[in-house]
């Protein structure tokens, strides 16, 4: 079975990493993968090799993903909700050009999955993060938080429940909205994409996440996508060569405001015994960190071919960058600017790979946990066994295994009603 999947990103190229990685999966296995981005995009993507579809009527660039986190429900409302018809509309005009067998689409575009419920295709949600529908026995995405051990710990993880759920449910009118106008009936949760995907797949390692309840029916863990940006490849290695330790310092590529968070990390570590490579991402300049000589800046680089042969990572916590150090046995130290990151560094903590600080970390407080990571081998062990699950997850293929069965099973339920069969 040879099928026509919509693949679709949202935001930065954060998010687009994943996409690509999973159509790459989907062509290898014999399947038509297409995507469909920001316009910023489609010179990544032609590069990759696959068509691009770029957005006519949705938002773009920091329109689509707004830099300011502070107000979770407005930042909601813009990201998701009150574009949610656009985004339906692009991706309905879409489906309907081309044939489609099956839409995968990140987590936070709601109006993709209203789209493909008009069309009567089969849905699937793509995180690349753990899940922001709350999950029982697990504290809330954008939470930080670890699972509770005493009564306050409780009352802390549902508070922090009940925020996301509010701050979601202030959108739900903009969707119900949206529904309307396509001719579908309003819903009553604003997680109702989650509940209606055929699948809702989790690009994390079980390992990797919190030891929770048993998931919904829908849900998969299926690893994390970890193929790198063309922009990032490199043909070799950064590293003297010297016996020194060796610190990669990671910064976000998204527009996250890291730049005096940077400053801090540069200067904490120019006061450890060690070589350190800083790459900037493309949202702050090398001169704006005001680094020792001693140190290397660089805008990128392959991070797969520096994590081979560095002893720690320093960066904000997000999951590629995460995931990837894992893959690779690193230990971490996470200082997380964003929501999704605070959640990183929290599983990190609680797996002893690596060490957690608040952005507002002095220099001091970061040269200390540097050397705590540097000294204390026990860090590098736990490191390790995460990262042979990830690889675990990598090789068992779950992304094309689980659009190839949502699709199976809707075509055999098609078929023994006397359906019409898609595709």
């Amino acid at each position: 079975m040879s099928l026509d999947v919509l693949c679709i990103s949202w935001g930065t190229t954060g998010n687009l990493s994943p996409v690509l990685t999973a159509a790459r999966q989907l062509h290898r296995a014999g399947h038509r993968p297409r995507i469909m981005a920001d316009p910023a995009m489609q010179a990544e993507i032609a590069a990759a090799g696959f068509p691009f579809v770029g957005w006519r009527r949705a938002p773009t660039g920091q329109e689509a993903d707004p830099v300011d986190f502070s107000d979770l429900a407005d930042w909601l409302r813009q990201a998701m909700f009150a574009p949610a018809g656009a985004y339906a509309a692009d991706t309905l005009d879409e489906i309907r050009r081309l044939p489609t067998d099956a839409v995968l689409s990140i987590d936070l575009l709601v109006g993709c999955a209203l789209a493909a419920e008009v069309a009567g295709i089969p849905h699937a949600v793509l995180s690349p993060h753990i899940s922001i529908r709350p999950l029982p026995g697990m504290p809330p995405a954008a939470s930080g938080l670890a699972p509770p051990r005493t009564e306050a710990e409780r009352a802390a993880v549902d508070a922090a429940t009940d925020k996301i759920v509010l701050a979601m449910e202030h959108g739900r009118p903009a969707l119900n909205d949206a529904r309307r106008a396509f001719g579908l009936a309003p819903v009553t949760t604003a997680f109702a994409h989650y509940e209606r995907a055929e699948r809702v797949l989790l690009a994390v390692s079980q390992a990797f996440d919190f030891d929770g309840a048993v998931l919904p029916a829908n849900y998969r863990y299926i690893g994390p996508l970890l193929d790198e940006p063309i922009w990032s490849r490199g043909a070799g290695t950064l590293w003297s060569g010297a016996d020194r330790p060796r610190i990669l310092v990671a910064g976000s590529t998204g527009a996250q405001n890291q730049t005096d968070l940077l400053r801090r990390i540069v200067r904490a570590v120019g006061t450890v015994e060690a070589e350190t490579i800083v790459t900037t991402g493309p949202n702050v300049e090398a001169t704006d960190l005001d680094a020792p000589d001693t140190m290397r800046v660089v805008a990128t680089a392959s991070h797969d071919t520096l994590m081979t042969e560095a002893d720690l990572v320093v960066c904000q916590g997000g999951h590629g960058t995460v995931s990837r150090a894992l893959l690779h046995g690193v230990p971490l130290l996470v200082i997380p600017l964003a929501r999704d990151q605070t959640d990183n560094a929290a599983r990190i903590a609680l797996r002893g790979a690596g060490l957690r600080l608040p952005a507002t970390a002095s220099a001091d407080k970061i040269a200390a946990a540097v050397h705590r990571l540097l000294a204390e081998p026990g860090f590098r062990t736990a490191a390790g066994g995460l990262g042979a699950a990830v690889r675990a997850d990598l090789d068992a293929g779950g992304l094309v295994r689980e659009i190839t069965a949502m699709v199976a099973a809707q075509r055999g339920g098609a078929a023994r009603d006397g359906g019409r069969l898609w595709g």
